[in-house]
């Protein structure tokens, strides 16, 4: 269950201003632009900085994994790797802490060489350490930080043996349910509360979920329209199908899928402010009703 757009990197914090920018804050501005190479060298001069060197070996190691993740070239992964076996996080701050477990998750994930049957469930494990740290991210990459995680776990899932699927699922579920009580704008959790609960089988759940994260999507601005086209896709091409095979399992489930394919639509063309021709009310039915179904902050 992939989202419509590729998770972007997570951004670094950015240290406080001063009139001089030292060389570590030089190499997190070129990081958060997107300027890998220059921030590359610039964490490099801020390595030689006794004070700086784990801070700045955190960005070094991030700037060459984004860069791998452009170029796909092996050097700059097995460069990440080797500069993080180094870092030294004794000294370090809860932010810096929140970067770190963000590389080391980023670098597992990325990493399509090993083979490594359970790399996605290791780098979950990284990002939910960074996760503790979430409220020092600003709501954006907290909202690309959730994506991460609960990515990884469904990737684990959709490789792993059926019988651990549904437990994978309740705990993306169990986070998506928190994070939304705490973040009621989330994307990332409203997405992957329905994808949870029809990962767990839930399908009432999922279509119930995904419908009003559609719902309050629109009043996120552009973000909200980006999160409408990544539910509207989760339902129309699996929880939609999966619930018609559901409701008629010894029979042709296409007539069913056409039903709810059609509340669908009109459900969204009513709150899209379009024209609706239907007859009845009964006709607009929601297919729930039918039973049973990281800019670094400062």
């Amino acid at each position: 269950m992939m989202r419509a757009l590729i998770v972007p990197c997570l951004s670094l914090f950015l240290m406080a201003q001063t009139a001089v920018p030292d060389p570590l804050t030089e190499a997190r501005d070129l990081y958060n632009s997107g300027a890998y190479d220059q921030a590359i060298r610039a964490a490099q001069a801020a390595r030689t900085v006794p004070e700086l060197e784990s801070a700045a070996e955190v960005v070094l190691a991030r700037a060459y994994l984004e860069r791998y993740r452009q170029l796909s070239q092996a050097d700059d992964l097995e460069a990440a790797r080797e500069v993080m076996h180094g870092i030294d996080v004794a000294a370090f701050e809860p932010r810096e802490r929140v970067e770190l477990f963000i590389a080391l998750g980023t670098s597992i994930y990325i990493d399509e060489t090993s083979g490594f049957d359970h790399r996605f469930a290791a780098a979950a494990e990284q990002f939910d350490l960074a996760f503790a740290g979430a409220d020092l991210l600003d709501p954006s990459d907290r909202d690309q930080l959730f994506d991460w995680w609960a990515g990884s776990l469904d990737r684990q899932a959709q490789q792993g043996v059926t019988t651990e699927r549904a437990r994978i699922y309740e705990r993306i579920l169990d986070r998506a349910e928190q994070e939304l009580r705490e973040v009621p704008s989330s994307r990332a959790a409203a997405y992957w509360l329905a994808a949870g609960a029809r990962g767990r089988g839930d399908l009432t759940r999922a279509i119930g979920a995904a419908v009003a994260g559609w719902v309050r999507a629109g009043a996120l601005g552009p973000d909200g329209d980006v999160l409408r086209i990544d539910l509207d896709r989760l339902l129309r091409q699996v929880i939609l199908p999966e619930r018609a095979r559901e409701l008629v399992p010894d029979g042709d489930p296409h007539p069913t899928l056409d039903m709810l394919e059609d509340q669908w639509e009109r459900f969204k063309a009513a709150w899209e402010g379009a024209p609706d021709d239907a007859s009845s009310d009964a006709d607009g039915e929601l297919p729930i009703v039918i039973d049973p179904p990281i800019v670094i902050p400062d």
